[in-house]
């Protein structure tokens, strides 16, 4: 109740109502008015006072809201109000301040408390999903920021009932469509909370097309120059990428990589960026660095890797990497990243190898980015980032490998010191008095060396000049030189590393390090000694290098020998002590974090003690070192030869499996032969069987034919009535003859008829010019008319004899094609006689001459048929014209008719008014004259008149 005191803002004074009843009093209104307005006004009140009496309004009211949002979802104002007083319970955001000043866990449970009670009804979570579709403002957006608040503070009960409601997801990603920014944005935060640590809702925003849309929102807003909006968008990518499989494959698979190149376009004028475009684009860095991570899927990673190279966003952070006024923790960020997209990637390594920085002369990026790790006024976070860098330069990279201690080997050094090389920035830093520097240089040194024998061994020839008038030193004596001088724990913790790599898996390196004297009783004297817990790394250190010049010791040095140096390991350290001291190194804590991830990442230069590659040389070796302490030498020479038995296994294993690869190889080329002549087979045995049947076919020739010329024989007085060679008779090419002689007669017909027509159509033609008066054009019109039907008829006569005649035309010429075809096809060794032969050659000349014969009049036939289809086209062209003027002429016919009745009826209406006029002069007694007898004196008149004529 305290609590609630002070929430209330203390005791009251006077009768007034508390908060508490005043709330209970508006929430009798809401649930029991019945007007809409006294609701609306209730919830009102109940939202001023939700920021002042949270707890109270939870707990009494926020059951009514929910009615609310029930019943009232016609009207967008008291839904609005609903929404904000939930919202003003349920978010602990609008109280900062108060829960820094008074119990801000016991605020921030209150939010949890509320949303747990919300939620237990999954309904109101669906209900508020549908409210969140709804296009109104006042609804939408207070509906998005009270989900984005449950999302807050129930994170992992509300994505699962999103994520069994019906379409729950999509109608969140419909807000990133919402084209007022508010909502949009809103809508953006929303979607990060929905997709923290949900694998399954990660994958169903993907692919609601998320990427697309934050991709554009981003360039709308002006990549890295935009503002906080930028920033959600790219926190919501980073949130769907990382740690999932799926959408980083979606992503690349979708050409989304291409469309993050212009993030990175930077401008020469870089002074001057604002904290939103360095957090902005840090941002687009990490989302870079998600694809490429090390702990992603290694097919995934290459596949990222060689999309950034060929749609240039490497090219562009190398670009960044080498401008001027770049902030430095944006520049440190961006080699990281340049880091881990050439690491492992051959293509991506060999680029970066030829990126020279802007300098006069240019120098490699590689050599600029050494100058850095070696500087001890630079940054530390950017010297490790460096380092890394180069170590993901040389993993898997045998080349760049070769490249970098080729420029420690004398014949490739430069004489004139114009230039100096990533070999020689190594060896200054591994000497240099900066322990950090010395630790980097020994690293990126063991790096150069990893998994590659062949360079181990040339790095032997390394020769340093330590001071005038002295002998050079390798590079081998000088490390151990300064391990044995006391120096820094970081400096020798460094160069330990380097040996321990350097002579793992090389004999003659161990041959080389226990050549000197000197080593060997260092190590043991600092294996011996009980020193320091920061010593204790250095003894683990050392163990474990007197244990690989044990274990990988090819009894070349007498006094060296393996069996020596147990003995003198078990005289002055003791075999248990010996192990314990080689335990320190995986139990420090140092080591365990360095083994997590491949990026050397330390919170200070002091922890900068283990590299990850070499962690995982350690835990190789750490146990069969350890084996090979306790072994006798008779385990030493039984296990010799065990590994010359294994050895000769392997030569014998190695040789059997070459055998085996080449008895594959023929034994695949013997399998196509086999196939090859299966097909082959197959061919032929089609073949044999076409020629079976064909001598078959033959042989019934044959003998049909040897039957026909023994009737030939026997009836040698009727052959020319029954002549027969293969197996056709003469008489069917009479029979062909007769037809075509029939056709040629209706052909004939058919001319004259046309002929007949043409002729009936040019008589037409001047009777319809020679028609002067009306009637004897209509008298005409009807005969043309009539002459026009019957030409059509007989057209269509024509038509279908032609169509009959081409058709029987086209059986002819196959006929004839048959004959031919089976003239051919005889079989001209058949004959047994000379008089058979010389028989069946004459009818086959007859044949021929009247096949020719037959083709000519189907030639003739055809071009017969072409001409009577022009005349016919022209009579059809002819009728069409006649039918016009027909129709012309009957049209003048019917004007004509209109005109002549308007007239007698116009001529009857005069005489009918002369009439009228006629009887009222006469009526007056005016004498009037008929029209006969003016008819006869206009007679008489112009009779008078002809006479003066002639007399004149």
């Amino acid at each position: 109740m305290n609590f609630l005191r002070g929430v209330m803002g203390g005791p009251s004074a006077g009768p007034q109502p508390s908060g508490a009843e005043t709330i209970q009093k508006l929430c009798d209104r809401v649930a029991s008015s019945t007007l809409l307005d006294d609701r609306r006004d209730a919830v009102r009140a109940l939202k001023s006072l939700s920021k002042k009496y949270r707890l109270e309004v939870g707990i009494q009211a926020m059951e009514h809201l929910v009615r609310v949002l029930q019943t009232d979802r016609s009207d967008s104002e008291i839904i609005g109000y609903a929404l904000d007083t939930l919202y003003n319970v349920i978010s602990n955001d609008l109280e900062e301040e108060e829960q820094e000043e008074n119990s801000p866990k016991q605020v921030d449970d209150l939010g949890s408390q509320f949303t747990e009670i919300f939620i237990k009804q999954q309904e109101n979570v669906t209900l508020l999903l549908t409210l969140v579709e709804e296009f109104d403002f006042h609804v939408r957006w207070p509906g998005v920021k009270l989900l984005t608040s449950l999302l807050k503070q129930q994170g992992p009960q509300v994505q699962q009932i999103i994520l069994v409601s019906p379409m729950g997801v999509s109608r969140l990603m419909d807000l990133l469509a919402d084209s007022r920014e508010v909502i949009r944005n809103d809508g953006v935060l929303l979607l990060q909370q929905l997709t923290k640590s949900n694998a399954a809702i990660q994958k169903i925003v993907a692919f609601e097309n998320a990427f697309e849309r934050l991709l554009d929102i981003i360039t709308e807003e002006g990549n890295s120059d935009g503002g906080i909006v930028v920033e959600d968008c790219l926190i919501l990518l980073q949130n769907l990428l990382k740690n999932n499989n799926s959408n980083q494959n979606f992503f690349k698979e979708g050409s989304y990589i291409q469309r993050m190149k212009p993030w990175f376009e930077v401008g020469d004028d870089n002074c001057g960026w604002s904290a939103q475009k360095v957090t902005n684009l840090h941002l687009m860095l990490q989302l870079v660095r998600v694809l490429v991570s090390p702990t992603n899927p290694p097919g995934a990673t290459s596949s990222c890797q060689k999309a950034m190279f060929h749609c240039g966003l490497l090219q562009q952070l190398c670009t960044i990497l080498m401008a001027t006024g770049v902030p430095a923790d944006i520049l440190t960020e961006t080699i990281n990243t340049v880091s881990e997209v050439i690491r492992g990637c051959q293509m991506n390594q060999d680029y970066f190898a030829s990126v020279n920085a802007p300098s006069n002369p240019p120098r490699p990026a590689i050599v600029v980015l050494l100058m850095s790790m070696v500087n001890e006024r630079q940054p530390f976070v950017l010297r490790c980032a460096v380092l890394y860098c180069f170590q993901c330069f040389l993993y898997k990279n045998q080349k760049g490998q070769g490249e970098i201690v080729s420029t420690l080997l004398p014949s490739t050094i430069d004489a004139t010191g114009n230039s100096v090389s990533a070999g020689q920035l190594l060896c200054g830093g591994l000497f240099s008095t900066d322990s950090l520097s010395n630790w980097c240089a020994a690293v990126a040194l063991a790096h150069a060396l990893q998994e590659n024998a062949t360079l181990k061994e040339q790095l032997l020839r390394v020769q340093l000049a330590t001071s005038i008038g002295n002998p050079p030193v390798s590079l081998l004596q000088q490390c151990t030189n300064i391990l044995s001088q006391g120096s820094k724990v970081q400096t020798r913790v460094g160069l330990l590393m380097l040996l321990c790599t350097w002579l793992s898996n090389c004999s003659i390196a161990v041959t080389h390090f226990l050549h000197n004297p000197a080593n060997i009783p260092f190590l043991t004297g600092q294996i011996a000694e009980n020193l320091g817990e920061e010593e204790q790394l250095v003894q683990g250190l050392c163990a474990l290098l007197l244990g690989i010049s044990i274990y990988y010791n090819d009894n070349s040095l007498e006094n060296y020998r393996k069996e020596k140096l147990k003995q003198l390991i078990e005289k002055r350290i003791g075999r248990e002590n010996f192990i314990e001291k080689l335990g320190f190194i995986s139990k420090h804590e140092l080591y365990s974090r360095a083994a997590q991830k491949p990026q050397p990442s330390f919170s200070s230069p002091d922890h900068m003690m283990f590299d990850h590659e070499f962690t995982k040389l350690v835990k190789e070796l750490e146990g069969v070192i350890s084996k090979a302490i306790y072994k006798s030498s008779e385990e030493d020479k039984k296990e010799e030869e065990v590994k010359k038995t294994l050895e000769q296994h392997d030569n014998i294993v190695t040789h059997y499996k070459k055998v085996i690869r080449e008895q594959d190889q023929e034994l695949e080329e013997l399998k196509q032969q086999v196939n090859t002549l299966k097909s082959q087979n197959e061919q032929l045995q089609t073949t044999v069987t076409q020629q079976v049947s064909q001598i078959q076919q033959h042989k019934d020739q044959y003998n049909l034919l040897k039957v026909q010329l023994g009737k030939d024989n026997q009836h040698h007085n009727s052959h020319s009535d029954t002549v027969q060679m293969n197996g056709i008779q003469v008489e069917e090419v009479s029979k062909l003859k007769e037809e075509l002689e029939e056709w040629k007669n209706k052909h004939e017909l058919l001319q004259g008829q046309l002929r007949e027509k043409d002729s009936l159509i040019e008589k037409l033609k001047p009777l319809q010019l020679e028609t002067g008066t009306e009637q004897s054009s209509q008298t005409s019109k009807s005969s043309g008319l009539e002459h026009n039907n019957e030409l059509q008829k007989e057209l269509e006569m024509l038509r279908t004899q032609i169509q009959l005649q081409s058709a029987e035309i086209s059986k002819l010429q196959a006929e004839n094609q048959k004959l031919q075809v089976m003239n051919t096809s005889a079989d001209p060794a058949l004959g047994d006689s000379s008089a058979t032969a010389a028989k069946n050659l004459e009818l086959e000349g007859r044949l021929v001459q009247e096949v020719k014969e037959l083709k000519s009049e189907v030639k003739a036939l055809s071009e017969e048929k072409a001409s009577l289809k022009q005349h016919l086209d022209s009579s059809n062209s002819t009728v069409a014209i006649l039918q016009d003027e027909k129709s012309k002429l009957q049209q003048e016919v019917a004007e004509s008719k209109k005109e002549q009745d308007d007239l007698l009826v116009l001529l009857a209406d005069q005489d009918q008014k002369l009439s009228a006029l006629k009887n009222k002069l006469k009526d007056l007694g005016v004498p009037v004259e008929d029209e006969d007898d003016i008819e006869s004196g206009d007679q008489a008149d112009e009779d008078e008149d002809g006479d003066e004529e002639e007399q004149d």
